[in-house]
């Protein structure tokens, strides 16, 4: 019988923060620090792959707490490995530094 880590579809990472200048911020588009991944080249890899942002709600809904916030990554950012993401609703500043699930699919290979 396989291992429970065999069946996972997705990389963790982290959301560090917005995009941002000096003094503004851009709430629209997230950087995200994915696991593994030290170098623009290999972020290249996970190019348009989808993101979800799982967290607990106070309300249940459809009897559930769970609720998720999808994004794409859209380009890399820098030369370490960190990427830029754009979600259908902002993230929000609480979660700076939480865990993000990077899917692998849809696959480019």
């Amino acid at each position: 019988m396989p291992s429970e880590a065999g069946h996972r579809l997705y990389v963790k990472g982290r959301h560090l923060s917005y995009q941002r200048g000096k003094r503004t911020t851009n709430p629209g588009t997230s950087l995200l620090k994915i696991e593994g991944v030290d170098d623009s080249k290999a972020a290249n890899f996970y190019l348009g792959k989808k993101v979800a942002f799982v967290y607990r709600a106070q309300k249940e809904i459809q009897g559930s707490k769970i609720r998720v916030i999808w994004g794409k990554i859209t380009r890399p950012h820098g030369n370490t490995g960190v990427v830029r993401a754009q979600f259908r609703n902002n993230l929000p500043p609480k979660s700076f530094g939480a865990s993000v699930r990077v899917m692998l699919y849809p696959s480019s290979i």
